[in-house]
């Protein structure tokens, strides 16, 4: 069988095209089976090889990737404590705490991003290079649209402090500049690189002023000339206006200063302060928010939603949320070739700025190779309140509905199957029916792992699915010969059938060896004896060896006698029980009284009584062995009759 992970090659079956051939193909829980069939015409015999080639295609291979599982564990983790933030706490309570559990989801997507990285430009292997970066490159995109998200619908910070989230946002995900600027500065003479304006600017673009004075202050130290330009620029940036949320200034000064600071910018460029050094004059532009000048440095902004937010931050820095989409639309429209449709990932971003959640969940389904994100993504956002409750055309919300099929492809893995237990106990509606389903498909491989799906069982009270497991546990056992662990098993299914059977088998096993193994179960098998009545002369029939072997003779035959009066014991088995008997018969001092020896003769008849004439194919040796048992138990029980009248008439005397 070959096993494809992500896109299977391509194999041509000559003919498939014809009557004689088809594909066909099996769903799975996460996997698809495809097969070649050949297809029988009336009157024709069926053409192409007897042994088709089988392909197992997996519609999610991220779970069988070693780092990859360290999302999907730590992320259950950050999962369970979610569902466990109580509903009754007032929402101004709630929302650090949702913010917190969306950081902690970043933290762990990035740090499976680095290890990537890492493991990316060490590997040699270039097919394996390849993969490690396309896996990083859909991490990058995630925690981007996830900041984005929680930036905009979580945090859902007001106009002010908006604009400030979206630069922490722009310069998390836009690093290159500082990894130029440490370029820049390790050389001998920073001012003379050739990316040195790139990075001035750059730092200006994510409205980073201190390092960009830090940067233009060693030009600066060049050029004793141009001090006067230089420190009027350093003016500008030092002064340009930014909002404190945690300050005493209101919305309406910190705009009335903002524009202040703005005029005196736009009257800098027009007395021409800046006309003697072009890359001075470009940056005053960009501080106006010159349309123009900032599309002139598409290669340093590299992105149009890095133009919308350092549009935003020179143009309208106190930009309310609900005029996002309208800024997001016209600069993605400018920034972006006319000719060629949006990617994915900016039609994603841009129903983010819209507020459209639900676009936003739907292309990320259809873009994304797995439902990690949108499961994840949509549960934190139903916690806080943001999804409407609208259910599917087969009965599940959303959260539900994504829930289930990102857990459903985690129970594919040998090992992930435990996370996705949690994720199916936190779906009211559908959970508990797929996991029912699907745990009976978990491979039963060693006693350990049927012990901890048991467990998983029990606790939830799936009665069918303990019973299901119990009885397979039970037969492997008994396959193998382990007749302990397939009794406790079958004791642990409440199966009486196959009690009886183990039992039957414990009871040859003595018949052939003598003794009984196990005992410690056997011992100890308390109430449970009662669920079948073999199970019962089991653990009774153990019990009168327990009383012989102690020496407690009275109790001991009280026992053997009740077994067979009482019709417990099997009828093919009494004579063992006889014949366990004669050492009791053959004590010195009486343990059977008159009544118990009549009733011991009584079942010696009854067993005599019923036999079969001589079977000529019988070994002649067996059966005079058998006859021999019947004399002896015959002589043992008269003897016994004759000193128990002897006894009793002596003590009635």
């Amino acid at each position: 069988m070959e096993e494809v992970d992500v896109e299977p090659t391509i194999t041509f079956i000559p003919g498939i095209n014809s009557k004689e051939k088809h594909i066909g193909f099996v769903w799975g829980p996460g996997d698809i089976l495809v097969y070649e069939t050949s297809h029988k015409a009336a009157g024709k015999q069926p053409v192409g090889p007897s042994c088709p080639d089988v392909q197992v295609v997996r519609k999610d291979e991220d779970i069988y990737s070693p780092i990859l599982r360290k999302l999907f564990n730590e992320s259950h983790h950050i999962f369970v404590g979610l569902q466990n933030i109580r509903d009754d706490l007032p929402s101004k309570n709630k929302k650090p705490q949702f913010v917190s559990i969306s950081k902690n989801y970043r933290s762990v997507i990035r740090a499976c991003m680095e290890e990537l990285q890492q493991i990316a430009v060490s590997t040699r292997d270039p097919a394996l290079a390849a993969q490690y970066g396309n896996q990083v490159s859909i991490l990058l995109a995630v925690e981007l649209i996830w900041n984005l998200c929680e930036v905009l619908f979580i945090d859902a910070a007001p106009a002010g402090s908006l604009l400030l989230h979206l630069l922490d946002w722009v310069r998390l995900h836009k690093a290159e500049v500082d990894e130029k600027a440490q370029d820049v500065l390790r050389c001998e003479s920073p001012t003379r690189h050739q990316f040195f304006w790139d990075v001035v600017i750059s730092f200006v673009l994510q409205g980073r002023m201190e390092e960009a004075r830090s940067m233009l202050a060693k030009q600066a130290v060049l050029q004793p000339a141009a001090q006067t330009t230089f420190k009027r620029m350093d003016s500008l940036l030092q002064k340009m206006p930014i909002y404190n949320p945690s300050s005493t200034q209101t919305l309406t000064e910190f705009e009335v200063k903002w524009r202040q600071w703005h005029e005196e910018c736009d009257a800098s460029l027009q007395d021409n302060s800046f006309a003697s050094n072009p890359h001075l004059e470009t940056i005053c532009k960009i501080l106006l928010g010159d349309d123009d000048t900032l599309l002139e440095h598409k290669e340093l902004l590299s992105t149009w939603y890095h133009y919308v937010v350092t549009r935003l931050l020179y143009t309208h820095p106190t930009v309310k949320p609900i005029d996002l989409h309208y800024y997001a639309q016209m600069c993605m429209d400018r920034f972006l070739d006319s000719q060629s449709p949006p990617e994915p990932l900016d039609s994603i971003l841009l129903a983010a700025f819209e507020f459209d959640i639900h676009q936003v969940i739907k292309d990320c389904s259809i873009a994304l190779n797995n439902w990690w994100f949108v499961a994840h993504l949509t549960d934190l956002l139903h916690h806080c309140k943001l999804l409407q409750s609208h259910n599917l055309h087969f009965g599940s919300n959303l959260r539900e509905f994504l829930l289930l099929e990102y857990a459903s492809g985690l129970f594919t893995h040998h090992s992930l199957w435990q996370l996705a237990v949690d994720y199916f106990d936190h779906c009211q509606g559908f959970g508990r029916v797929y996991l029912e389903l699907l745990i009976e498909r978990v491979p039963l491989d060693t006693e350990r792992k049927a012990l901890k799906v048991l467990r998983i069982c029990e606790k939830r009270q799936m009665n069918e699915q303990v019973r299901s497991i119990c009885k397979i546990m039970a037969k492997r056992a008994l396959r193998n010969n382990r007749l302990g662990s397939a009794l406790s098993w079958t004791i642990r299914a409440k199966d009486a059938a196959f009690a009886t059977l183990i039992s039957e088998r414990f009871l040859q096993d003595y018949c052939s060896r003598g003794t009984f193994s196990d005992l410690d179960l056997i011992d100890n098998l308390g109430p449970a004896m009662l669920l079948s009545d073999r199970l019962t002369f089991l653990g009774k029939y153990r019990e009168f060896h327990r009383l012989y072997g102690e020496k407690r003779f009275t109790e001991a035959a009280k026992l053997l006698l009740s077994l067979m009066t009482a019709k417990i014991a099997p009828h093919s088995f009494w004579m063992t029980l006889l014949i366990d008997a004669l050492p009791l018969l053959e004590q010195k001092e009486v343990i059977f009284s008159v009544d118990q020896t009549h009733e011991l003769m009584f079942c010696l008849e009854e067993l005599t009584s019923g036999k079969a004439p001589p079977n000529p194919d019988r070994p002649m040796q067996e059966e005079d062995l058998e006859t021999t048992k019947i004399e002896l138990l015959r002589l043992a029980l008269a003897r016994n009759l004759a000193m128990a009248i002897v006894k009793e008439g002596t003590v009635e005397a």
